[in-house]
């Protein structure tokens, strides 16, 4: 067993915990026809679609090289303030424990955390170990973990490997590495803002698993920092208000390298691809996330309204 101490710097969040919208176009109210603008949903949606992203972007660093490299303070080397945090690994048990502390763990991103995140592959297939190879399956647990003052409750998280056990080990591959990623997770908000419960089935896809500066083969970790990513899959929950609510992922990109906010260099918002969900009863709301342009911007339609938003 050892223990190796990290600066971190909450890197690799896929959406931010909220998002704000304004009006673009907007349509008369009726008396019969209320307008229909209601977006606490899919506030609560992104910030459990976030809370979980962000997750399984540790994991996947820890089990690389039992590191967070990139989730440092300082993408140049350590700082001499208070460590972050510190990762216990056990190769017996084929476990991690990422321990953030008590009294808060500050990231790159302008993110508090403390608690704990406990990562086992010991169910892992084919003698995998990294989370590169086919068969590698990883499973979280949480312990008081609180990101930003929500308490985030993981009930169950599994991250699997699914690219195919024929893969060359020793070239990048002419297709892409891809996950499962199932979870099932609680939140309960700050400032007694209501309890969360999200659960997901999700894929994800190195879209540059053909860059050797990103994946050159099975002998060499991923380079998440020059990383593009694919997720697709849908979700359901209850939200704050205890309204039930669903959604619907298609082709959200993510691209590592994209930082529209140099103060916070390790906050990489989606890109591409759209969530269509649905609060209740009410009409279908379809997100999104533009055509590529590295920024925070995107908008949302609801009966033909649309808004913009901006991930925090």
């Amino acid at each position: 067993m050892k223990t190796s101490k990290i600066y971190l710097g909450l890197a690799i969040t896929l959406i931010a915990g909220a998002i704000t919208f304004t009006s673009c176009r907007k349509k008369e109210k009726t008396a019969a026809t209320p307008a229909d603008n209601e977006q606490s949903t899919a506030t609560d949606n992104n910030l459990a679609e976030s809370t979980s992203n962000d997750i399984v972007a540790m994991g996947s660093q820890v089990s690389e090289s039992a590191t967070l490299t990139t989730f440092k303070t300082d993408g140049n080397g350590i700082l001499s303030i208070a460590p972050c945090a510190s990762i216990l690994t056990n190769t017996t048990t084929k476990t991690y424990t990422v321990d953030f502390g008590t009294s808060g763990c500050v990231g790159a991103d302008g993110r508090t955390r403390t608690g704990k995140l406990f990562f086992d592959y010991s169910a892992s297939t084919l003698g995998a170990t990294k989370y590169r190879n086919p068969g590698f399956s990883l499973s979280i647990t949480s312990s008081n973990y609180v990101v930003d003052g929500n308490q985030v409750n993981i009930i169950n998280k599994t991250i699997k490997n699914t690219t195919p056990s024929t893969i060359t080990p020793t070239a990048y591959p002419p297709y892409n590495l891809t996950w499962s990623v199932t979870a099932q997770i609680s939140i309960v908000k700050a400032n007694n803002g209501g309890t969360i419960s999200w659960t997901c089935n999700r894929t994800k896809e190195l879209l540059s698993s053909g860059d050797p500066l990103c994946y050159n083969g099975q002998s060499y970790p991923i380079d998440w920092t020059k990383a593009k990513v694919k997720i697709n899959g849908t979700a359901s929950g209850v939200n704050a208000k205890g309204e039930n609510f669903s959604a619907t992922a298609k082709d959200l990109v993510r691209d590592f390298t994209c930082t529209p906010d140099n103060t916070k260099p390790h906050r990489h918002p989606f890109i591409s691809g759209t969530i269509a969900y649905t609060p209740g009863t009410r009409p279908e709301r379809l997100i999104d996330f533009g055509n590529g342009t590295c920024d925070f911007v995107g908008t949302v339609t609801i009966n033909g309204q649309s808004f913009t938003f901006t991930m925090q």
